[in-house]
Order: C-alpha cells, then sequence, then structure tokens
C-alpha cells in the first residue's frame, strides 16, 4: 500500500512539473493528467492525476515567436522604472502601462526597468522578459 501511494505521489508531482510546459489549457491539464492517474492508481489516481492536470495546465502559454519578434522590434512604449522586480509570473503593478500586440490580443509588452516584457493583459503577469 506505501509503494503504491509513493508512485501516486511522484506521478503527481511530474505531472504538476511537467505539465505546465507540455499542456496548453487547464481542460487539457486535467484530462491528460486523469488519464494518467488512472494507469497509474486506479479511479483514486484519476481524481488526484486530474486535480494535479487541471492546476498544471492553468500556465499561460508561452508567446509565439511572431509576438516575441513584434515586441522587440515595437517602438519602445512608455519606459517606466518600478522598485519592484520584474519577473516572469510577477503581475506588474497598475502604474504600468501596458500595450495591446495587434493581431494577438492575448498578450500585451510594456517596458519596465529598460527591459521590455510580455504580459498577460487581464492579470497582467509578465509572460516573458525579453533579453
Amino acid at each position: 500500500m506505501k509503494l503504491r501511494l509513493v508512485a501516486l505521489t511522484a506521478v503527481a508531482a511530474s505531472l504538476m512539473a511537467g505539465s505546465a510546459f507540455a499542456q496548453s489549457s487547464t481542460v487539457n491539464g486535467a484530462a491528460g493528467g486523469a488519464v494518467t492517474g488512472a494507469i497509474v492508481g486506479g479511479p483514486v489516481g484519476a481524481a488526484v492525476g486530474g486535480v494535479a492536470g487541471a492546476i498544471a495546465g492553468t500556465a499561460i502559454d508561452p508567446p509565439p515567436q511572431k509576438v516575441v519578434t513584434y515586441v522587440q522590434q515595437a517602438p519602445a512604449t512608455e519606459k517606466v522604472v518600478v522598485k519592484e522586480k520584474v519577473a516572469v509570473g510577477v503581475a506588474l503593478p497598475e502604474t504600468v502601462v501596458v500595450t495591446p500586440v495587434p493581431e494577438n490580443p492575448k498578450y500585451a509588452y510594456a517596458v519596465v526597468n529598460d527591459e521590455r516584457v510580455i504580459v498577460e493583459p487581464s492579470s497582467r503577469k509578465v509572460i516573458q522578459v525579453i533579453d
């Protein structure tokens, strides 16, 4: 019984770590996690895997190269300096104006602390910092 629990925990942990990059949505994450969990742990594994997959599936998709190229070449928006560290997953302060990416409203960008960042407009969370 302990071995089965350890195996199930390991599978759930690997789903949470690896699925964030492989899954494109919560639905896909939940479905993939449930299938994997069911194979390893039966009905209980399906429930645990579905939850783990759904959590991992909520990660925002990385922006397509077309969006990255646009942000690299776009005219500089209002440059803002903030005290907070600008990092992936961290929301920008309300004082930072984000500019929508034309042709792809799923993404916006800003220039913060002399760095161009791609953000998810509704949450203002940084998706990628452009080098």
